[in-house]
């Protein structure tokens, strides 16, 4: 796995969605269905960069934490931006944009997914800061059984039982 890069597992033609954090929350959730996308990175216009990702837990949680608040109504939710989600949601428990660059081992996108505790890894050029790709488990596990015949084997392998 240290021989395989991050680039090795982008496929030739893929579907990203990137949200401004302006966006609003509503909107955000109807493109990713549409899209049939399960998370997109998000862009803050102000700082130039991306700062975070945007996922389908992420809607369960903004409906369930209204959905107990007899303050906010429903369409008001409607109208909130992602960023005053963020903002709310995450100020007790910010955390930087988790990301890798595509020269990265694959061994070393496995080890951040497992040490960060995430489940999707943006692929993010340092060069021109563009997202290329979202690592997950599961793309990794396509990756490991589409070539594991590429992969060395531990000596152990060749000996009977």
């Amino acid at each position: 796995m240290k021989s395989h890069r991050c680039y090795d597992l982008i496929p030739t033609s893929s579907k990203l969605v990137v949200f401004d954090t302006s966006l609003q929350v509503k909107k955000a959730f109807f493109a990713l269905v549409t899209n049939g996308v399960r998370a997109a990175p998000l862009w803050d216009s102000k700082k130039q960069s991306f700062v975070g990702m945007l996922t389908i837990t992420d809607f369960i949680n903004i409906l369930h934490r209204y959905y107990k608040s007899a303050l906010v109504q429903i369409y008001e939710l409607e109208e909130h931006k992602i960023e005053t989600w963020r903002e709310v949601y995450l100020q007790d428990s910010f955390k930087p944009l988790v990301c890798i660059s595509p020269n990265a081992s694959l061994f070393d996108a496995v080890s951040s997914l497992i040490r960060n505790k995430i489940h999707r890894l943006p692929v993010i050029d340092p060069e021109s800061g563009n997202t290329l790709y979202i690592l997950t488990h599961k793309r990794i596990l396509k990756f490991l059984k589409l070539f594991i015949t590429e992969f060395p084997k531990p000596e152990f392998m060749s000996k009977s039982l």
